[in-house]
């Protein structure tokens, strides 16, 4: 990694039925649109839907040496089991999202962590859908961090979006940019 140079690495948790995996993969797609280095690795429990389930993404200038990411600049986590384990991995002037509609409780962090708490789960239901929780917490993972705009992640939808779940598109769309404004809008907890 050259100083100058963007680097990031991120990861993004839950469980699954939460779309972790494909959080994951709208943040690659995103990033190789807009001309970045990417790679991406998806890891799922034993069992799919409520197991554990995470993914890392390393977005970069350069070509990126390894897909494995130990200590993340950011962490996107969608309930408390993955802030527990990630948590504490976390850079020190890393940001934390997390959703707070399934995480009451303040994270044990490093001061100079930024954390963003985002009512995933509630913004998405006010749209009509639970399973866009995850959409609202990356719309707000790339608002705050700010290297690529929620408005590049919906061009990247229908890349990653199979063509039967292509119905889906407008609420995904809203969810992306619901995340943003919330982040836009929302104070940080920085000195805890």
């Amino acid at each position: 990694m050259v100083a100058n140079n963007f680097y990031e690495e991120i990861v993004i948790a839950g469980f699954g039925g939460q779309g972790i995996i494909l959080t994951g993969k709208v943040l690659a797609q995103t990033a190789m649109q807009a001309g970045r280095e990417v790679t991406y690795m998806p890891s799922y429990g034993a069992e799919v839907r409520g197991g554990t389930a995470k993914c890392m993404v390393i977005i970069a200038d350069e070509p990126i040496a390894c897909p494995v990411v130990g200590q993340p600049d950011s962490l996107i986590v969608m309930n408390k089991a993955s802030l527990n384990k990630f948590g504490p991995r976390l850079k020190e002037d890393g940001l934390l999202i997390m959703n707070s509609s399934l995480i009451d409780t303040e994270p044990r962090l490093h001061d100079a962590v930024e954390v963003i708490a985002v009512p995933a789960d509630e913004l998405a239901v006010e749209l009509g859908n639970v399973k866009v929780a995850n959409m609202v917490a990356l719309g707000a993972y790339l608002q705050r961090r700010g290297h690529l705009p929620p408005d590049a992640a919906v061009k990247a939808l229908p890349d990653v979006l199979a063509k039967r779940y292509h119905h889906m598109l407008p609420i995904n769309t809203e969810a992306l940019r619901r995340g943003g404004e919330f982040a836009a809008q929302a104070g940080h907890l920085v000195g805890r």
